[in-house]
Formats: structure tokens, C-alpha cells, sequence
């Protein structure tokens, strides 16, 4: 039995690091290749940070990056605002309420986006609405509000009923037991919800493309246009491994703030 263990943890191990390999592989060959200045990627022309200065001084794709940026943290405030209120309302919600409103949260999530944004889009058209800064952050705020309602609902459900209802007898009204109480105890899917929020809409590519305005380009819809034209600039190569860096970053401090949050609760209850 232990040879047994022994072989079935040594082909485990083979078989994660083998699925880490082939998951990151390709994105530490970009980061590799971000270092040169050559044009075809695959081609070592000497070290250099030449990319990373040509990066800042294309003013098309920074601008592209600012207006990717900006949806993105404007979006995820908004569905994070909505999406924590909503799940802490379908929680105290009665159970008929509860079950249907849970279900259709959860469509957003299931469909296709390509189905949400053609939808979005012929009700704009429907309403007459020309598309703007507004009709793309309620396509964005569409897509991510449902993950931020199921990262907060987990931490409601682990969250002790007692600790409101304590907080009320002891004189503190809904809203402040709402802030002081409960807020501060589900926070860390909060986060967890806002961080995915951010990351779905840097990636999105279809509903901005269906919902913005024409004169409006993200970092999608800048590199689609281009790709048309001519090859991907090699500066691209830099931004993909700035991004890289910062959502690892974002998602150490997020598990490392989690842990410690885990830590100290368990600390309590001993």
C-alpha cells in the first residue's frame, strides 16, 4: 500500500507541474521575448527594455490601455456595489424569493457572451440609445455583477445569523449593523468579487466590441483593429507581461490577505 501511495503522489505531481508547464509556458515565453527588440517573436536580437520605452511612447495604445482601464475599475465598483447588495438581499430574502432570484443570477454566468451582447445591443437599438461610455459600463456591469454575487454569497452563509441580530439588540440600527457587522465580516469576497470583476472586463472583447462608441478602443479592440492591417507591434509583447506581473501580484496580496484574514478568524474561535 505505501509503494502505492508512493507511485499515485509521484504521478499527481507529474501531472500538475506538467498542466502549470503548459498553462504558463507560453505566457514566460512572451515575457522572454518582451526583452528584445526584435519584430518576430521567436527571434533573440540582444537584451534590452527597448519594448517597455516604446510602450509608453505609443500614444494610440496607451490610450487604448487608460480607456481599458477606466471601464474596467468603473464597472467593477458599480457591480460590486450591486452585486454585494444583492446577495446580501436574496440571503435575508424569503426561500421562494431566494431560489428564484439565485437562478437567474446564475444565467450570466452559463450563457454566451456573444448571446448578452447581441441581446444589449438590440435593446439600445430598440430604445433609440446611441452607443457611448454608459451602454458599454452596463454591458460590463452585466457581465461581472453576477461573479461578485457569488463570491460574497459564500462568506454570507458562513457568517454566524447571531452577530446581526446582537448587533440590533444592542441598539445599532439596520444600516449600521449592515456596515459594522456584516460588511467587514464577508469583505474578503468583496475583494475576491471586485478582483474578478476587473480581470473579466480587461479580458472582454466581445461586448465592448458590440457596445462602444467607434471612436472608444480598449486593449482588444486596438489589437483586433490592427492584427486587420498589419502584424501586432512588439510593444504589445511588453504590455502583456506588465499585465501578467500586476493580476499575479493582485492575486498574491488578495490570497495572502485572505489567509491571514482565515488565520485570525480561527484564532477567535480558539
Amino acid at each position: 500500500m505505501k509503494k502505492e501511495n508512493i507511485i499515485s503522489k509521484i504521478f499527481a505531481k507529474i501531472f500538475l507541474y506538467t498542466m502549470l508547464l503548459l498553462m504558463f509556458l507560453p505566457v514566460l515565453t512572451l515575457i522572454f521575448f518582451s526583452f528584445t527588440e526584435t519584430e518576430i517573436l521567436g527571434e533573440w536580437d540582444g537584451f534590452s527594455f527597448g519594448l517597455y520605452s516604446d510602450l509608453f511612447n505609443n500614444e494610440s495604445l496607451m490610450k487604448a490601455i487608460f480607456n481599458t482601464l477606466l471601464i474596467a475599475f468603473v464597472s467593477a465598483i458599480v457591480s460590486t456595489i450591486l452585486g454585494t447588495l444583492g446577495a446580501i438581499g436574496v440571503f435575508y430574502s424569503r426561500k421562494k424569493a431566494k431560489k428564484s432570484i439565485e437562478t437567474m443570477t446564475q444565467l450570466p454566468v452559463v450563457n454566451a457572451e456573444i448571446v448578452m451582447a447581441l441581446s444589449l445591443a438590440i435593446v439600445f437599438s430598440t430604445l433609440n440609445l446611441s452607443y457611448s461610455f454608459i451602454t458599454l459600463l452596463i454591458g460590463h456591469v452585466v457581465l461581472t455583477v453576477a461573479f461578485v454575487y457569488l463570491n460574497v454569497k459564500p462568506k454570507l452563509v458562513q457568517l454566524d445569523p447571531n452577530t446581526y441580530e446582537a448587533a440590533l439588540d444592542l441598539g445599532s440600527s439596520s444600516f449600521g449593523a449592515l456596515c459594522k457587522v456584516i460588511i467587514p465580516e464577508i469583505s474578503s469576497g468583496i475583494i475576491s468579487g471586485f478582483i474578478i470583476s476587473i480581470t473579466l472586463s480587461l479580458d472582454d472583447f466581445v461586448i465592448t466590441q458590440y457596445l462602444k462608441e467607434p471612436s472608444f478602443e480598449t486593449i482588444s479592440t486596438y489589437i483586433q483593429k490592427i492584427v486587420v492591417k498589419h502584424p501586432i507591434p512588439p510593444e504589445v509583447r511588453a504590455l502583456t507581461s506588465l499585465i501578467f506581473v500586476v493580476v499575479m501580484i493582485g492575486v498574491i496580496l488578495v490570497t495572502i490577505y485572505n489567509n491571514s484574514l482565515a488565520n485570525k478568524n480561527n484564532g477567535g474561535k480558539k
